[in-house]
C-alpha cells in the first residue's frame, strides 16, 4: 500500500477476493479468444468468436479464493521480510512471487477446466462441470494440476516484472504528487501499465502454459516432452508467432484487467481501513 497503515490479513483476503472474482468476470471473453488463438488446433476449430463465457463457471469457483490467497500472502510477506527500504523491489518480488506460487494450488485446477472448455476439448456442449468430470475420470486428481509447473513458469515471471514495477509507479506517483494514499484510479492506471507490460512479456510461456494444459495424452502410458522440449518444438514447427499467439488480447486485457484488479483492491482495502 502507498501508505503508512498497513492492511489486515481478513482486509486483503476480502479485497483479493472481490478484485479478482470482478477482473475475470468482466474480461473473460477475451481472455476466451486468447485462449483459442494459442490453441494447437488453432482458432476456428477451438471455438471462433462463437460461445465466449463457455468456462466461467470455473472461474466464478476459482477467482475469489486464488486471488485472496495471493493478496493475503503478497501484504502479510511484505510487511514481515526483514529487507531494508533500499530493497523495496526485492521485497516486492520475493512476496509477490511466493503469493503467486501459493494461489497456484487454487488457480490451477480451474484454470485447467476453464481452458479445456473455452476451446471445446470435450465437445462443444461440454460445460465446466462436464470438463472437471472428465478430467476426473481420465486423469484423476492429478489430472487438475497439469500444467501446474507451466504455469508457475508463467506467473513468477510475470509477477516479478508487474508488482515491482506497479509499486515502482504508485511510489513516483505518490512523490510527484505529494501525498499518500494514492486514489484507487491513480493506482488502477499504474496497475493497467504494469501488467501490460509483464502481460506482452510474459506471452511466450502463457502459449507453453495453455499447449500443456490442452495435452491430454496420458502420461502414465506416454513420457511427455519436458517444457523446454515443448518450448523448442513449438518454436522450431511453427515459428516464432506461434509463441506470441494471442499476444494482443492477453496485454489488453491484463493491462484493462490490472487497472481493475489493482484499482478494485486499493479501494476495498481503503474502504475496508476506513470503517
Amino acid at each position: 500500500m502507498s501508505g503508512q497503515a498497513k492492511p489486515t490479513f481478513y482486509q486483503s483476503l476480502m479485497a483479493g477476493g472481490l478484485a479478482g472474482t470482478s477482473v475475470d468476470l468482466l474480461f473473460f471473453p477475451i481472455d476466451t479468444i486468447k485462449t483459442r488463438l494459442q490453441s494447437s488446433k488453432g482458432f476456428l476449430r477451438a471455438g471462433g468468436f462463437r460461445g465466449i463465457y463457455k468456462g466461467v463457471g470455473s472461474v466464478v469457483v476459482g477467482s475469489a479464493p486464488g486471488a485472496a490467497l495471493f493478496f493475503c500472502t503478497y501484504d502479510t510477506l511484505k510487511q514481515t521480510l526483514p529487507f531494508s527500504p533500499d530493497l523495496a523491489p526485492l521485497t516486492h518480488l520475493v512476496s509477490a512471487s511466493i503469493g503467486e506460487t501459493a494461489a497456484c494450488a487454487v488457480r490451477v485446477p480451474t484454470e485447467v477446466i476453464k481452458t479445456r472448455t473455452q476451446t471445446s476439448t470435450y465437445g462443444k456442449m461440454a460445460s465446466s462441470l462436464d470438463a472437471a468430470k472428465r478430467v476426473l475420470a481420465d486423469e484423476g486428481l492429478r489430472g487438475f494440476y497439469r500444467g501446474f509447473g507451466s504455469t508457475i513458469m508463467r506467473e513468477i515471471p510475470f509477477t516479478s516484472i508487474q508488482f515491482p514495477l506497479y509499486e515502482l509507479l504508485k511510489l513516483q506517483l505518490s512523490s510527484s504528487l505529494g501525498r499518500r494514499p494514492l486514489h484507487a484510479y491513480e493506482a488502477a492506471v499504474c496497475g493497467s501499465f504494469a501488467g501490460g507490460v509483464a502481460a506482452a512479456l510474459t506471452t511466450p510461456l502463457d502459449v507453453l502454459k495453455t499447449r500443456v494444459m490442452l495435452d491430454l495424452r496420458d502420461t502414465s502410458k506416454e513420457k511427455l516432452p519436458s517444457l523446454t522440449a515443448r518450448f523448442k518444438q513449438i518454436y522450431l514447427t511453427e515459428g516464432v508467432s506461434a509463441l506470441f499467439a494471442g499476444v494482443v488480447p492477453r496485454t489488453l486485457w491484463i493491462s484493462a484487467g490490472g487497472a481493475v484488479f489493482l484499482g478494485a483492491y486499493e479501494w476495498t482495502v481503503h474502504t475496508l481501513m476506513s470503517q
